[in-house]
C-alpha cells in the first residue's frame, strides 16, 4: 500500500495518462497486467495505485520506489519499452513525473 509521508526517502512517481472513454478500459488493462506481469516484480518497487476519473478521459498512477534509479531501470527495460509502446496506442498522452512529498495533511 502506498504511504505518503514527508520524511520518507522513497522516490514517488505519479503518472497522469490522457485518454478517451472508448480506450479506458484496454488502458487500464494493459496497466494491471504490467504491474501483475512485471512491474511489481522489479527491484525497488513498493506500491502503487491506479485511479481513473468518472469521465474515463485521465488515469492517474501513483507509485512508490525505494530509489530513483529503480525506476528508472524498470522504465528503460525492454520489457516496458515493449509495452509503453502499446500503452502509447491507447492514450493522447502520458507522461510520468518524479515527485517529492512536501507536506501531509491529517484531520485534526
Amino acid at each position: 500500500m502506498p504511504s505518503i509521508a514527508k520524511d520518507t526517502q522513497l522516490q514517488t512517481v505519479i503518472t497522469t495518462f490522457e485518454t478517451s472513454p472508448g480506450s479506458c478500459s484496454d488502458l487500464l488493462d494493459d496497466l494491471q497486467a504490467a504491474y501483475d506481469q512485471f512491474i511489481s516484480h522489479q527491484p525497488g518497487f513498493i506500491a502503487a495505485a491506479l485511479h481513473v476519473n468518472d469521465a474515463q478521459t485521465r488515469v492517474v498512477n501513483y507509485s512508490q520506489w525505494t530509489r530513483r534509479e529503480d525506476f528508472q531501470a524498470m522504465l528503460r527495460s525492454d520489457e516496458m519499452r515493449r509495452r509503453n509502446r502499446k500503452i502509447n496506442e491507447l492514450c493522447r498522452s502520458f507522461e510520468p513525473v518524479m515527485i517529492d512529498v512536501v507536506k501531509t495533511y491529517d484531520p485534526e
